[in-house]
């Protein structure tokens, strides 16, 4: 399995559509970077956020989600509470081949700020908008910005194809348009 470079990425996206909408190269003046990068993609988070809260006092479980614990933001930037988290998407919407499997890894700007982005890798054939968790591990509140990079995609191609994919199993968060919420 290896990691594959900005051509393959390119030509994934704009042949196959794998990364929509995709920037051909990094955009850095003035914002948080997104774009191709040589062995990744930098995915931007859209203006939509669900913002931890404990004013309900609702049980998180998994089993039963309970999406009192969120309040919805639509904003150009939003304020994630000390020690709490988010949940936003992304503004690409990908398609992930058969053969390919991704990891997220988070940006070093948020990262240096105590930021940390968690997304499960993307299966093969996968497709959707991407549910990003955002974590604010410091003490202080932080400051997430729209329309900018969050996080950096990695792509993984193996050299055989799977034998049942995430599209064969009819996974739970397949298509997913908007910020999904736990499953069972």
């Amino acid at each position: 399995m290896a990691i594959k470079s900005d051509r393959w990425i390119r030509q994934q996206a704009i042949e196959h559509d794998m990364i929509s909408p995709f920037s051909e190269k990094q955009v850095r003046e003035g914002v948080i970077s997104y774009g191709l990068s040589s062995y990744g993609y930098d995915l931007r988070v859209s203006d939509e956020f669900k913002i931890f809260t404990n004013v309900n006092s609702a049980i998180i479980d998994p089993k039963q989600f309970d999406e009192r614990s969120f309040v919805t933001v639509q904003s150009d930037s939003v304020i994630v509470p000390p020690n709490s988290f988010a949940l936003a998407r992304s503004i690409e919407y990908f398609k992930i081949p058969r053969d390919v499997l991704t990891i997220c890894v988070g940006k070093s700007t948020y990262a240096r700020c105590g930021i940390i982005v968690n997304v499960t890798p993307f299966e093969p054939e996968w497709e959707g908008f991407v549910t990003l968790e955002i974590s604010n591990t410091t003490p202080l509140p932080a400051r997430i910005y729209a329309n900018e990079g969050l996080c950096q995609i990695l792509f993984f191609q193996s050299d055989e194809v799977c034998e049942i994919s995430y599209a064969d199993r009819k996974g739970k968060y397949q298509h997913q348009q908007g910020i999904v919420l736990p499953k069972l």
